[in-house]
């Protein structure tokens, strides 16, 4: 039993550290993508207010349910990382506390 702490010790430690840093930078990440979009958005919006552009919104709506249908593919490729349990419990924790903090 002895020889078997260790290396959960070291997953949970490692998976958890790892975790808290991918969470905190997918949180900044995600705030920055957040507000460019905004940007880009009104932008849009703007140019095409004063007649620059010309926007088709049925083509664009119909993009944006494609990208959230890929968007909703994700568990799958998150499936095979939960196989080693305490690695990747103390990862989704760390990731947690990460989202949490940042």
């Amino acid at each position: 039993m002895s020889e078997l702490i260790p290396p959960i010790v070291y997953q949970v430690g490692v998976g958890g550290f790892l975790g808290f840093i991918v969470g905190y930078a997918i949180k900044k990440l995600t705030k920055l993508i957040a507000v460019l979009v905004g940007v880009f958005a009104l932008l849009l919006l703007y140019l095409g207010y004063e007649g620059v552009i010309s926007i088709n919104y049925d083509k664009l709506v119909e993009v944006l349910e494609r990208l959230i249908g890929l968007a909703s593919q994700t568990p799958a490729i998150i499936a095979p990382i939960i196989a080693s349990l305490p690695f990747a419990g103390s990862f989704l924790i760390g990731i947690a506390l990460g989202l949490k903090i940042g």
